[in-house]
This record gives C-alpha cells, structure tokens and sequence, in this order.
C-alpha cells in the first residue's frame, strides 16, 4: 500500500469514529467573524472568529503551529498547552489534518518569532478531507493534470488565483466604462435557428420541444443588438460566452467570453476613439500599467497607436497586389512563406490568411484599416473607394485584439452580401455567413447609422502573458481513460 493510500485509509478511519461519537464532520454554518487577512492585521489581545482551509500542520509537541487560508489570504494557528484547553487540544491532535476546513475562536497574539498569530481557544470541524493536498514542492507535475484538478491548481499557487481574479476585474472594468459611457446591458440568444453575426463553423444540436436544429451563437448577439438598434435602443452591450467549433490553439478556443457593443449615430472611427480610451482603462485598472512584454513584443499603450492599411501591410511584407494578384500567385507565396492554408477556399480567403501571417510583424498598438468587402460582408463600404470596408482591428503584439466597424444598414446591399455568402457555404466554405432575411427584413425597418465592436478574452490573456487556454478557469478536457 501506497503512501497516499494508507493516508486515505487514516483519514476514513477518522472519518467513521467522529461519526460514531456524534460529531458532524460535514456541518451546514459556522458563523465567520473575521478574514484569515483581517486576523493577520488584528491588535494584540483582540478576540477572533474565522474559518479556512488548513493548509499546514506541525506539532511539536507542547506547541502545534498551523497556516489557515481563506479566499483573502492566511494566517498563522498556534495550539499551546496551558493556554489552548486540553479538549480541544485533543480533538485537534486526534482528528484534524491539513487539508480539513475548520472553524477556530481565539485571540491574537505575538509569537517569538514576532509573527501574529491566533492563539486557539475553540476549533470546530467544517470539511473533513479525505484526499490529501498535492506536496507543496512537487506541485501538480503536467498542464494536463493542472487543468483536469484546477481547483488544485488555484489551491496550491495564489499566481493562478490573483490571475481569475484580474479576470473578473477585467470584464467588470470593461461593464463599468461601457455602462458609465451610457451603453445599456441585454442578453440575446444562445440558441439560433441561424448562425449568423460572424464568419465561423457553428456547433449544432437539437431543440427537443420545437423539433429544430438549431445553432450555438458564433457572435455575441451582432444580429440581435442590431435588431435593439432599429428598436430605438442607441447604445447596448453584452458580454457572454459564445462558440466556435473550430481549431484549438494558443489563441483559439471553441467556447469563450467577449463582449460586444453597438452604438447608433457613431462610425468606426468614433469607435477607435472609444475602444482606446477603453483598452487604455482595463489595462491600468487591472494591471496598473500600459506597459507590457508579452511573447516577444514591447508594447506600450500609451504611446500614439499607429493606423495600419490592409493593402498596404501586405504588399509591404509579400510583395502582393491584393486587387491583381490570383489564387496560384497567393498560394505560391504562402508556399514560399511555408504557411499552411486550407487549399479549396477562395481567392479572399487566402488573402485573409496572407494577411495573418503579416500580422505578426507588427507589435500595436494600432488600428488595421482598409478591410476588403468580399472578407467582411456586415460593414459599411468606404465611399470613395468601395472595394473596402470602414471596419477596424486592434492590433496588439502581432494579433488581432478587438475587431469594430460602421455596421451596413442598407438592407438591399447587406440581402446581395447574404447570398454571396450562401453561394460560397454551398460551395464548401463552412465559415461563410447564414443567409438571415428575418434580420434583412428588420434592416428594411431602418437602423440608423451605427458602429459595432467585439473584443475577447484574448485580449486579457496576452496582457497576462498566458496562453488563452491557462486563462480558461476550467478549460474543456477530453474524459480522463480510466486503467483496467
């Protein structure tokens, strides 16, 4: 047997006899005063009641010493002869281990070492632990097994705890700047007859009760906020999970959160002002600087953000005439270039590709502009030249960060721009747009003049330098193979 197992085998044992004695091992309140961080900066002398988890257990005897956590941070445990009552001593030394949740009552005290501490007076079994905690050293040894038990990963390094709490922070900094510009939060629909909004492989499923096929939204409700536009809303938000069935990778993830704007009477560039002004916001709210080095780029926030045109980046870089060149051209020099590209799309497709791979020559901050119509089918054109559309792309350490543009309100454009994506789904593109006349029919309503934004949870992964799947709390895994 095992180290692990006999520990198992001790710990149930306990876990039988305080039941046979009457004791609760699993108690549904204990009535939580302070912080284990409130304790930590408590006086000397002042009288205590908190709870957390006992992360570690040294007995020397005449004296035990323990670390109790709680979500705000720890405090240090003293159980001392004479001053600790002896049942409770007992109770302790007979049934608690690290790993347990326990209540205690005590007052705060000063050890020799000068360290505050709760001198214990009353402790109470909240959580008996069956599994013991990783060791402290060894750590949790593979990402595999860290995502798997993240609760474990979260336990064992405050780094990973602070980073879901930036996180949150992020998301609430973004909530509040929206909301204190006057922008109004909704919710829209997950489930969609239609997958639109964006240009992406949906994941499917069956709706039971209305015997439909039906779609997990690709966008953060695009459609649908800008029906709320021809209802009279001027200024919405939402921020929520969506879905890609698409490839995985360090910036790719097939459920995530972003947040989506739509704002009546603005074009794309009032919606660069804003989204800088916003970026600029999150990124000193949640990490206190503009400042950051993140996968081989520096990047500064604060300095002027450049503007990118998308003609010109890749005819720098490729040497390509986007407007001349033809698929055997293009797909000679992603050869050259040894990028890989899914030979049976279109001519633009592979330009959209072309341009990914010049993207990553540019650190940002800045703004790609210039966009051409046939690689997004929901913008305004440029009127004075028409071949390309007033959208815009935040561009940061080589990526794509946020992608906004002046929303097309002329329905019979947007109904002609519908069906030359249908043609080219049925032709094999499974990116390419649903063709939505229930929302053409609202178009055909009137929506005003309006700019739409989306940004990620992307963007919050590289400001924290982490692969996006590290900043997923519980990332999907595939079912663990059991042995035997």
């Amino acid at each position: 047997m095992g180290r692990e197992d006999q520990i198992i085998k001790e710990r149930l044992r306990k876990l039988k006899e305080l039941r046979e004695e009457g004791i609760n091992p699993y108690p549904n309140k204990f009535d939580k005063k302070q912080t284990c961080l409130e304790c930590s900066k408590s006086k000397i002398g002042t009288k205590v009641k908190t709870a957390g988890r006992l992360m570690t257990k040294r007995d020397l005897g005449k004296i035990i010493f323990c670390t109790l956590r709680d979500e705000l941070g720890q405090t240090q445990l003293v159980l001392r002869d004479k001053e600790t009552p002896k049942k409770e001593k007992k109770f302790f030394k007979k049934y608690v281990d690290s790993g347990d949740f326990v209540g205690v009552q005590g007052e705060i005290i000063k050890t020799k070492t000068g360290e505050i501490s709760i001198l214990v007076k009353r402790i109470e079994l909240l959580s008996k632990s069956i599994l013991p905690l990783p060791e402290k050293r060894k750590g949790i040894q593979n990402d595999e097994d860290r995502y798997r038990k993240r609760y474990l990963d979260i336990l064992m390094n405050p780094e990973v705890k602070e980073m879901f709490i930036k996180k949150s922070k992020f998301w609430n900094t973004i909530r509040g700047f929206l909301m204190g510009k006057g922008f109004l939060e909704v919710e829209t629909p997950i489930l969609e007859s239609s997958a639109g909004g964006a240009s992406a492989t949906p994941f499917s499923t069956h709706h039971n009760a209305l015997d439909l096929d039906v779609f997990l939204r690709i966008s953060m409700g695009e459609l649908w906020q800008k029906k709320l536009m021809v209802a009279g809303y001027e200024k919405t938000f939402e921020i929520g999970r969506q879905f890609r069935n698409e490839g995985m990778d360090m910036d790719h993830l097939q459920d995530y959160t972003q947040m989506e704007f739509y704002w009546s009477y603005a074009n794309y560039r009032d919606g660069m002002k804003l989204v800088e002004e916003m970026y600029k916001k999150v990124a000193k709210e949640v990490f206190g600087t503009l400042k950051f080095e993140t996968y081989g780029y520096k990047l500064d926030l604060g300095k002027r953000w450049e503007e990118y045109d998308f003609e010109k980046v890749i005819k720098k870089y490729t040497k390509i005439d986007i407007y001349k060149t033809t698929e055997k051209e293009i797909e000679k020099k992603l050869k050259e270039l040894k990028v890989e590209y899914d030979p049976r799309v279109n001519k633009w497709r592979l330009i959209d590709v072309l341009w990914k791979y010049c993207r990553k020559k540019l650190t940002g901050p800045g703004f790609l502009v210039g966009q051409p119509v046939e690689i997004e089918p929901l913008a305004k054109r440029i009127p004075e030249d028409p071949r390309k559309v007033q959208e815009f792309q935040v561009i940061i350490a080589g990526t794509e960060m946020g992608k906004g543009y002046s929303e097309l309100n002329d329905p019979i454009d947007q109904e002609e721009r519908f069906k030359t994506q249908a043609e080219l789904k049925k032709a094999g593109d499974t990116d390419a747009q649903e063709h939505d006349k229930d929302f053409v029919e609202a178009l055909k309503q009137g929506m005003p003049p309006t700019c739409g934004f989306g940004v990620s949870e992307r963007l919050f992964s590289y400001l924290a330098g982490k692969p996006i799947r590290e900043c997923v709390i519980f990332p999907l895994m595939k079912p663990e193979e059991k042995g035997g």
